[in-house]
């Protein structure tokens, strides 16, 4: 199973790149260096839900445990 998390980009006036996912957004020097962060920052949000038992948004089906 695949999960897909769309990483939207954007080229600021002022020359940094944006890149967002749901609930996510951050700056980079380039886009790359934007996209990186983004997936970062991403797992690590989704690591903190995991750790408070909070729900994970549109991934409930990310794990599956095994009996």
């Amino acid at each position: 199973m695949a999960v897909n998390l769309r990483i939207e980009t954007e080229l600021e006036d002022d020359g940094r790149w944006i890149a967002e996912v749901p609930g996510v957004m951050v700056y980079g020097d380039s886009r790359d260096d934007a996209v990186a962060r983004v997936k970062a920052l991403a797992l690590r949000v989704l690591a903190d839900r995991v750790e408070n038992g909070e729900p994970l948004p549109q991934t409930a089906d990310f794990f599956s445990i095994v009996p």
